[in-house]
């Protein structure tokens, strides 16, 4: 069965975005993966699991091992729905800022 997971709940747990940090310079295996974590091996294969299922990460088969690597289009899409949070804090930082040197001034 194959479950329709939601892509903020998947990245709101640490390890799963350590594993997302881990492969943004290279492509690895399941085992290279969970040699980074202090987990039983297959705790990392269910995170791996999830994280493909939101399609975050990819896997190509290289003879009878499996690389897991960053899918770059997922990671393009998240950053567009967060982008325009992120500017909205932005300015009301730079707002309170101004007003709070505006204050210290007086």
């Amino acid at each position: 069965m194959n479950l329709r997971r939601d892509v903020f709940q998947a990245i709101a747990d640490p390890t799963r975005r350590a594993i997302l940090l881990l492969l943004t310079s290279q492509s690895m295996t399941a085992g290279a993966i969970a040699s980074n974590f202090d987990t039983a091996r297959p705790t990392v294969s269910k995170h791996l699991q999830i994280l493909t299922e939101c399609e975050l990460l990819k896997q190509e088969q290289s003879g009878r091992e499996i690389h897991y690597h960053l899918n770059p289009q997922k990671m393009k899409e998240i950053a567009a729905f967060i982008e325009p949070f992120r500017k909205m804090w932005d300015e009301r930082f730079n707002k309170l800022e101004t007003i709070m040197k505006q204050y210290k001034s007086k």
